[in-house]
């Protein structure tokens, strides 16, 4: 039987695990600080995933104001900054629920549209975020420190 998760804001004590997750799931690591400030910025927005008392996954979201991928306007739109499950813990939907959640609260923050950067190589993610009505914008040579191009994916958060 699998065991039940919940999705629940991050918390300061999270921190270890979000890290850890975090170098063992992606090759782009963040210092310590770098999480917090997200969680001190954007609280609602920071989002992890339990089962049991162990931290299994995570997203980091923030709020920016900005021109809007979709309408060229200036808008209010969430960034999602970094997503990752522990390996062991994938294909139970927890990454779907994650991202949902994520994308929920960021329209009710007032974002119009969200945006990510993913790995042109990173199948599986660029599947999910179709699956969740993100569509690649554009594509930004060389982003990743190892030199591999990244898709820009973006939502429109205002359509039905």
């Amino acid at each position: 039987m699998l065991e039940r998760y919940i999705i629940r804001e991050f918390r300061p004590e999270d921190l270890d695990a979000v890290v850890n997750i975090n170098r063992i799931c992606l090759p782009e690591n963040y210092p310590p600080f770098f999480f917090l400030e997200h969680y001190y910025e954007n609280p609602k927005i920071f989002l992890v995933a339990e089962i049991g008392n162990t931290i299994v996954g995570y997203n980091m979201c923030r709020i920016e104001f900005g021109v809007s991928y979709i309408r060229g306007d200036f808008t209010k739109r969430g960034h999602i900054i970094s997503i990752a499950v522990l390996a062991e813990y994938r294909g139970r939907g927890i990454g779907y629920n994650l991202m949902s959640e994520a994308l929920k609260r960021l329209k009710e923050c007032g974002a119009t549209e969200v945006y990510l950067e993913v790995r042109v190589s990173n199948t599986p993610a660029i599947e999910l975020y179709k699956k969740l009505g993100f569509k690649a914008h554009k594509i930004i040579k060389e982003y990743y420190r190892d030199g591999e191009d990244a898709y820009l994916m973006v939502k429109d958060l205002m359509e039905k």
